[in-house]
């Protein structure tokens, strides 16, 4: 039996995971009281928004997807659009969009997204799902360690050019200390005020919660983001910008509900979101690995980890050159996830580690790649030097299931509090996704008005005969390569949950990076506890190997209910905060 951190949880009530102990308690309350996954999910979410203030905010991003008990299956995109004054000139003189600051920002719809799947799929009201997070934002929750050093490492950005965010985070001044019992009473009021305006609707709980967005949408939240995005603040191309984003595009936006794209793998269905996310990345690299008939390689040995890396690198190279918002770019989908495209993608895995970046010519159509594209380095050539040095921000995931068949898989992210100021009165940040849009015309994802930027957020359905999973992870450009090791060991090893989330894992880097600076790097990165034969093998193989320590890649969480009406849950160790609770 393989060793794991912990115990696959198994039970019959309700399972919730999550990145965050605080949210999967929250959102396992929800389930004791009698709500049902839906409700659960929003509750853990909004409590993600206040207790990992560095990975995810309220005026963030998310995509959810869902499944219930008739196995109907949808996805919920809460992907904001960019403003509609984002056009080339509007960016005139920079190399990139900055990755910080207002000027990248987008409509925050993770809020939007969470009302949306409440009204849609839930059962309970507003109020009664967002007193948790009201509750951590008002009277105070621990910090956790890696919040309080990113805090840390932008607090002079904070005092020198960001008071409305040191107002926030730099209590008395001065960092918060790890495990510091943190309130953030301008995040609580927000909240407390779009609660209230939504009761004051009436007794329809759908009317509340409709309210509550108007509130937030086309009320006092829009219009205290209006008038923040018209002052110029310092971001990381070194210089001062406003934003441009405005009440109007708040107003104008909706949660859009669409069906999910899938491939079907190990006898299994595999869904993802379309390809405004870099999900169908995921499903071509199941269907190239079902082609080179991966089942048949051991876990963790070189034969598989060499496999998944270079499908991995054919994956993301058709991402780079054709995933964008297919309300706006030519998306040669279907052809991309078909089989006999995944065969012939397959075809060109070889026996030695590729170095080449090589996006397919879907339906004959020539790929077509941003120029000048720099290997990694301390700093590519051609994107400026910024004077501020502030951390990526990264992403929080939450899986819910309940007794009777309903399950969630959610990926907020995005309003980091690193990565915009703090808006006066509210309490969060906006988004920043329009740092993933290139300001180079005639490219799918070049910069535009009123368009889905195409993001690394992917939550994950799997729906078999007996066994439907919800399964995500944080981690960027690595969400959809750590989820696959992951689905391997548990579709086609026999690995439970946890088993399969402990199991040492591996990404490469040769890909282009979806943040600022966007660079091709050349690395494979793996956990240690693969081995020394493994990794020497790796590299005979001509793979850059980085041993990036025995524990140290994939935050994935994983939930699932089977026929015989046992629900499962695991959630990762790496980290020290990820937590799986049910009964």
């Amino acid at each position: 039996m393989l060793f794991t951190t912990r115990p696959e949880l198994v039970g019959t009530h309700g399972m919730v995971a999550s990145t965050h102990w605080l949210a999967s308690a929250s959102g396992m309350a929800v389930l004791e009281a009698g709500g049902n996954a839906f409700d659960a999910a929003v509750a853990a979410g909004l409590v993600l928004h206040v207790v990992e203030p560095h990975l995810n905010g309220l005026g963030g991003d998310l995509p959810l997807i869902g499944r219930t008990p008739d196995g109907r299956t949808f996805v919920l995109c809460g992907q904001g659009t960019t403003p509609a004054a984002a056009t080339l000139e509007a960016f005139a003189g920079l190399p990139v969009v900055p990755g910080t600051g207002l000027l990248a920002a987008v409509v925050p719809g993770a809020f939007g997204a969470w009302l949306d799947l409440l009204a849609r799929y839930g059962t309970w009201r507003l109020a009664d799902v967002a007193r948790y997070a009201i509750g951590y934002a008002r009277d105070g929750f621990p910090l956790v360690p890696q919040a309080a050093a990113t805090i840390q490492r932008v607090a002079d950005l904070f005092s020198a050019h960001w008071s409305t965010s040191a107002a926030t985070w730099l209590p008395d001044g001065v960092p918060p200390a790890p495990l510091t019992r943190f309130r953030n009473p301008g995040l609580a009021a927000t909240l407390e005020r779009v609660v209230a305006e939504g009761e004051a609707a009436g007794s329809s709980r759908e009317a509340q919660i409709e309210a509550s967005r108007r509130a937030f949408y086309e009320g006092f939240v829009a219009e205290a983001i209006d008038a923040f995005c018209r002052t110029e603040v310092m971001d990381s191309s070194g210089a001062p910008h406003a934003g441009l984003l405005t009440g109007a595009d708040l107003a104008g936006w909706r949660v859009r509900e669409e069906a999910p794209v899938a491939v079907d793998f190990a006898g299994r269905t595999v869904l993802k979101t379309g390809p405004w996310g870099q999900g169908p990345a995921l499903l071509q690299q199941l269907a190239m690995l079902e082609a080179l008939g991966i089942a048949e390689a051991a876990p963790g040995s070189v034969e598989q980890v060499h496999a998944v890396v270079e499908v991995a690198k054919l994956a993301f190279a058709d991402r780079d050159a054709w995933y964008a918002d297919p309300d706006v770019a030519d998306v040669p989908l279907d052809t991309l996830l078909s089989p006999e495209y995944a065969v012939a993608r397959a075809g060109l895995v070889g026996e030695h580690a590729s170095g080449e970046l090589r996006p397919g010519a879907p339906d004959g159509r020539a790929p077509v790649l941003p120029r000048g594209l720099a290997a990694a380095g301390p700093r590519a050539a051609g994107t400026g030097e910024p004077t501020l040095d502030v951390p990526r921000g990264d992403t929080c995931h939450v899986d819910v299931v309940d007794a009777a068949g309903n399950v969630v898989s959610a990926t907020p992210s995005g309003g980091w509090l690193q990565s915009s100021p703090t808006i006066p009165g509210l309490g969060f940040q906006l988004p920043t996704r329009a740092q993933m849009m290139w300001l180079e015309p005639g490219l799918p994802t070049s910069m535009a008005p009123g368009v889905r930027p195409r993001t690394t957020l992917s939550p994950t359905l799997v729906v078999g005969a007996d066994e439907v999973i919800a399964c995500g992870t944080p981690g960027g450009d690595q969400q959809d390569q750590w989820q696959v090791p992951f689905l391997l060991g548990h579709l086609l090893h026999g690995m439970d949950l946890q088993q399969a989330i402990d199991a040492p894992t591996w990404h490469t880097t040769h890909l282009v990076s979806s943040f600022d600076p966007r660079v091709v790097g050349d690395e494979l990165k793996v956990e240690s506890r693969l081995g020394e034969d493994v990794v020497a093998g790796l590299r005979a193989r001509g793979h850059r190997t980085h041993d990036a320590g025995p524990w140290a890649l994939g935050r994935l969480s994983a939930v699932s209910w089977r026929m015989d009406g046992t629900l499962r849950a695991a959630a990762n160790p790496r980290g020290m905060q990820g937590y799986a609770v049910g009964r």
